[in-house]
């Protein structure tokens, strides 16, 4: 007996448009594939490490390896369905490319990554360039200080911005 694809209308529409994003990418919907993009596309659209979205694999239960992670999150950098960031030197964190340009603050002491968009600096940025000479093809604004909750709990002797 031979089994018939189901139509597409009985695949479940994220596991449909994942699969459709990864193949406009040039990359095969592999189970892993599918798996890091919906930790990365998750409620939370957080800025992950690959040991984070690692982790978060593990804590659901799925056995790919970290090596894995590593190798499909640059693939997908490559593509240009995550951005990686180096917030700070010790490690890159990932983000679903949304495709609509924000930039970011940091916070020094928890890491905490929050987007934010401001038209007015982003004219500026603009102003700086053509002043320059310079045709802007892209940039990044990386704000870093301390988040509301870190700037409220008691400075330890010695710390700096």
């Amino acid at each position: 007996m031979v089994t018939q694809p189901r139509p597409s209308s009985q695949i479940p529409w994220e596991i449909s448009q994942e699969s459709d994003e990864l193949r406009r990418a040039g990359l095969k919907a592999t189970l892993p594939r599918l798996k890091i993009l919906r930790i990365l596309a998750g409620r939370e659209r957080a800025h992950l490490s690959a040991e984070e979205v690692y982790q978060r694999l593990h804590e659901s239960g799925d056995d790919i390896g970290l090596a894995t992670v590593y190798r499909v999150l640059t693939q997908f950098a490559e593509a240009g369905i995550v951005i990686r960031h180096n917030f700070d030197s010790d490690r890159a964190v990932f983000e679903l490319n949304s495709g609509i340009h924000h930039d970011h603050l940091v916070c020094v002491d928890c890491g905490r990554v929050e987007e934010f968009k401001d038209r007015m600096i982003e004219r500026r940025q603009a102003d700086v360039a053509a002043v320059s000479g310079y045709e802007l093809i892209s940039h990044s604004l990386i704000l870093y200080g301390r988040c509301p909750e870190c700037a409220r709990a008691p400075k330890m002797k010695g710390s700096v911005l």
